[in-house]
């Protein structure tokens, strides 16, 4: 047991890193509305007014890229017009073939490790500081598209002390928030006080001594595209547990479900929320590995960092009599290949009841 305080980070849809892992799963949702067997990894890079789509894509789709991406880049509040250049091949026959199998089964579409996390931090069973930075992130979003002195792009970040690994108060919030050239720095702190932070977090964390850095930097009138670059997939950590826990090699956003960077990363946190729902464990990650081209994994991990009833080996027992990790079991449990990807763009994959993958299931041990 030990006292520490731990960070973490969210960013809202107006991010540039965002606004590509949107258009990503923005097209991923439209291949998989018209052809669910769609096998796609198509990614986006964004500076100024300009925008890269590439990657590959086996789809019996008609996708209008650049479209895609410029309602996209509308929804999120940008007014500006973009160019949209596309370099989209179909994918390697080789790939193609070592994913759909002869005998029906679906194959790994790529090696890698993924992880899962869960905790008993929060009612979601995510680890509160990157929970309460999303749901500040959503909320400023929000605030943000009834108010004409904000704009899209903005970062939040959490430090939450623990005692004896408990959660005892927030120590630091930050928000920063682009803003239109005529607000005052005293405006923006104002919203974000009274319509940001006040309503999100609860009154019992916050102390005379937590510490409020509301655009620390002054001035954040240069945003977006324009004030950054952005490439699909640069916020893992964001993406998932807020580097509470461990993060596998690749991203979520763009990938179809054959890709397991995606799908079994989305599994492995449902395998560990269940473990800590059903009070095995007060925390638990997950880790798999697959090799391309095959049907189930050469290896699964458990550790529950010595909060487990039971010993990781029993738990690891567990997890094999309820839960199978073959690619293909893994999609139809999930209900995978559908158009649900995204939504999962902004504010965390994790963490949130909508997704397949946060439900809570009956175990047999």
């Amino acid at each position: 047991m030990k006292n520490y305080i731990f960070t973490s980070e969210s960013i809202t849809e107006g991010h540039p890193d965002k606004i590509c892992d949107r258009i990503a799963d923005s097209i991923l949702d439209e291949a998989l509305r018209q052809d669910p067997a769609s096998k796609m990894a198509v990614e986006a890079t964004i500076k100024d007014d300009f925008v890269l789509i590439y990657g590959e894509a086996n789809t019996k789709a008609k996708l209008e890229y650049e479209e895609i991406a410029k309602e996209v880049i509308r929804e999120i509040g940008y007014t500006e017009e973009y160019e949209v250049l596309v370099k989209v091949r179909e994918q390697s026959s080789e790939i193609n073939h070592a994913v759909v199998q002869d005998d029906g089964e679906i194959g790994a579409g790529d090696q890698g490790i993924m992880f899962g996390y869960a905790c008993d931090d929060t009612d979601n069973y995510m680890p509160a500081a990157i929970e309460y930075a999303h749901k500040l992130a959503k909320r400023l979003s929000d605030v943000r598209r009834g108010n004409a002195l904000l704009l899209p792009d903005g970062k939040t970040q959490v430090s939450v002390e623990y005692e004896n690994d408990k959660i005892k108060r927030i120590d630091t919030i930050v928000v920063s928030t682009q803003h239109v050239a005529e607000a005052s720095q005293q405006q923006i702190a104002d919203i974000v006080m009274k319509d940001v932070i006040t309503p999100v977090i609860p009154d019992e964390l916050l102390d005379e001594d937590t510490i409020y850095l509301i655009n620390p930097s002054g001035s954040f009138v240069m945003g977006g595209s324009f004030g950054d670059s952005g490439t699909t997939g640069r916020k893992i950590v964001v993406d998932s547990y807020g580097g509470m826990g461990r993060i596998g090699g690749g991203c979520f956003s763009s990938k179809a479900p054959s890709k397991v960077a995606g799908s079994a990363a989305y599994y492995c946190r449902y395998v560990a929320k269940n473990i800590v729902a059903h009070q095995l464990a007060s925390k638990c990650e997950v880790q798999v590995a697959y090799a391309i081209g095959k049907v189930k994994p050469v290896s699964i991990m458990v550790d529950t960092f010595g909060t487990g009833n039971k010993c990781d080996e029993e738990i690891l027992d567990i997890i094999r009599s309820n839960f199978s990790f073959e690619v293909k079991d893994i999609i139809e449990e999930l209900k995978l290949c559908r158009p649900i990807y995204k939504a999962t763009s902004c504010y965390g994959h994790f963490g949130r009841e909508e997704f397949s993958w946060e439900k809570i299931k009956d175990l047999k041990y």
